[in-house]
């Protein structure tokens, strides 16, 4: 398994990705400090994931993400959404949000998943509580291909996080 850091640090061109969790890792300390009313502190408690994506967009990669949620949102994604703007927006990312009611005609991958320069993917494992188990990657082209066109189908049909209101 590679890390997600040296995945990206290889990137050239274009870092996508697709989650479709109402809920992560509750026990994560930004989530527990925007949980306690706390936004500043849960923006800083992310600043290493600002500084990477920043790194990666300055020498030329392209970051979107697409966040399938079910509506109305879970407190999970609620705190996503208030974190974007310090946290992704600030680094440069793209973020967009698709409610899954619009996405039932999308043929979309099973997990989370990264696409790299539409060479490579990684998939993102999570328990049903949300805490992370694992990740694994594939440059097998079908895979690469399907998740790229997910991707792809699954950004024109999202809205931009300006624009989304929960």
């Amino acid at each position: 398994m590679t890390e997600f850091g040296e995945l990206l640090a290889k990137c050239e061109h274009t870092a996508f990705k697709l989650e479709f969790r109402d809920q992560y890792m509750t026990g994560d300390p930004g989530y527990l400090a925007w949980e306690a009313g706390d936004l500043a502190e849960a923006v800083r408690l992310y600043s290493e994931w600002t500084t990477t994506a920043r790194t990666a967009i300055v020498r030329g990669v392209d970051m979107r993400r697409v966040r399938v949620v079910s509506e109305p949102v879970s407190t999970y994604i609620a705190f996503e959404h208030a974190v974007t703007p310090g946290v992704n927006l600030a680094a440069g990312e793209a973020i967009r949000w698709l409610p899954r009611h619009l996405a039932s005609d999308l043929a979309l991958p099973g997990n989370d998943v990264w696409v790299f320069d539409d060479r490579m993917v990684q998939f993102c494992h999570f328990a049903g509580d949300g805490a992370w188990v694992s990740n694994d990657e594939t440059d097998d082209p079908a895979t690469v291909t399907l998740c790229s066109s997910a991707f792809a189908a699954a950004w024109d049909r999202a809205i931009d996080h300006e624009g989304y209101r929960i």
